[in-house]
């Protein structure tokens, strides 16, 4: 009557398995005695009988069905449950990665953009020197083509302490400076006094307007040579010193 294949009949307990053997006995049995005439009664309780059994086997297939739908269920609801878990994983990894490509991206472009900026800034720094280097050169250039040349001789080095002299507001003139070189050194940038007080005092005058020491000292320009002996710059000291105690060089018509 259940064949070895129906479902959940291999799972039964042993009383289970007996039930259904009862069951089956009084079917039969109630089978045979529908078919007595006369035997109402026996009929009614053979069919009373043989439902009760039925009905227990009835709700006992009905709960385990039920068992393993629900089983089923629940196996689906945690399958679904750990498909969307993967999937907002891979989503997220997905999300992360376009976030971290786009942040590489960027710190790149910035970085670009940063050593494009240095490397401007550095080319514009150098132009700058090399505009800077290219003035001071013309304006060095320049200079130089004002800037006279003057003889190496008495003529010369009156004149270039004149062109001096000019530049720093001390008066005199060519007449006044030549005349009173002639009177104190004949012209000789290399004459020194020996004899007078000042030479025995350990200060000799010297050069071609006898200058001493001292004097030179006080009253030496900035831009000549810081020798008494050089003709420029002992003709240049000494004018600074007659334009402070005589107004000019051209006041002064004896020794001073």
């Amino acid at each position: 009557m259940f064949p070895s294949s129906t479902p959940g009949l291999s799972r039964l307990k042993k009383n289970q398995k007996l039930s259904l053997a009862g069951v089956a006995v009084i079917g039969a049995a109630a089978v045979s005695l529908t078919l007595v005439p006369g035997n109402a009664t026996a009929e009614a309780e053979v069919k009373e009988v043989a439902a009760a059994p039925a009905a227990a086997w009835s709700g006992y297939r009905t709960a385990e069905l039920q068992a393993g739908i629900a089983g089923q269920k629940t196996a689906f609801e945690l399958k679904a449950a750990a498909d969307a878990k993967a999937e907002a994983a891979a989503k997220a990894k997905a999300a992360a990665a376009v976030k971290a490509k786009a942040e590489a991206q960027a710190k790149a472009k910035a970085q670009a953009k940063a050593k494009a900026a240095a490397a401007a800034k550095a080319k514009a720094k150098a132009q700058a020197e090399a505009e800077r280097r290219a003035a001071v050169k013309a304006a060095a250039s320049r200079a130089a083509a004002r800037t006279p040349v003057f003889a190496d001789n008495l003529d010369g080095w009156i004149r270039e302490a004149l062109h001096i002299m000019k530049k720093h507001d001390i008066p005199g003139t060519y007449e006044g400076i030549h005349r009173n070189i002639i009177r104190e050194s004949s012209g000789n940038p290399s004459a020194i006094n020996n004899w007078d007080i000042n030479a025995k005092n350990g200060v000799p005058s010297i050069g071609l307007l006898q200058v001493i020491k001292p004097t030179f000292d006080a009253y030496h320009v900035p831009g000549t040579k810081k020798s008494q002996w050089d003709p420029v710059a002992n003709i240049v000291a000494a004018c600074n010193y007659a334009a402070d105690r005589y107004g000019s060089m051209d006041n002064v018509n004896s020794a001073y």
